[in-house]
């Protein structure tokens, strides 16, 4: 038996995966990704399928998630970097070690500035965003894709949709810039 440097290559992982995906009766299955919070959310997901690369039999790894999502990340990390330059020791939520302090006044602030310059990216509309399909060749696991759509929702139709289109190479991206801003005021 062959040692594979990537199991996405190995036919094994591959036939394992195709009858997985048969179960399944989709022609793809749902990784477990504890680091994707946002995967409940139904604007992302994390998904395998069996493909072809240059003629050769592969799993692809892909991260699926919406326009919408990809535009709201791109928004706050620019804001974030923004007041980390008045605000040096905030530490967003997200990124907080246990042992991190802050004052609440200080943290407060800091916030409040957070959601200011994120209002003011997206009424400037600052950010634009574009369909995408980045191939990371270099992956640990198959063939890594970032495959970002310009739909409401990441759905097992849209999923099956961009897996169809992608595999026969009949894949057609919306070159459009859109742009975004947060509808759900309190």
């Amino acid at each position: 038996m062959a040692k594979y440097k990537n199991e996405g290559y190995d036919p094994e992982e591959i036939s394992a995966l195709k009858d997985e995906c048969q179960q399944e009766g989709k022609s793809f299955v749902f990784v477990e990704d504890d680091d994707l919070d946002v995967l409940e959310e139904g604007e992302c997901a994390h998904i395998q399928f069996p493909g072809k690369y240059q003629g050769e039999e592969v799993i692809f790894d892909a991260l699926v998630y919406t326009l919408r999502l990809h535009h709201s990340s791109l928004v706050y990390e620019m804001a974030l970097e923004q007041v980390r330059k008045t605000y040096p020791e905030y530490v967003p939520p997200e990124d907080r070690k246990p042992t991190y302090k802050i004052t609440p006044e200080l943290e407060e602030e800091a916030e409040t500035a957070l959601t200011e310059i994120i209002d003011e990216i997206e009424e400037t509309e600052t950010v634009k965003v574009q369909e995408h399909v980045e191939v990371d060749m270099e992956s640990d696991y198959g063939i890594a894709l970032d495959v970002c759509l310009n739909v409401d929702e990441v759905t097992d139709e849209v999923i099956e949709d961009f897996i169809k289109h992608f595999t026969n190479n009949t894949l057609s991206l919306d070159t459009t810039l859109y742009s975004f801003s947060n509808e759900e005021e309190n």
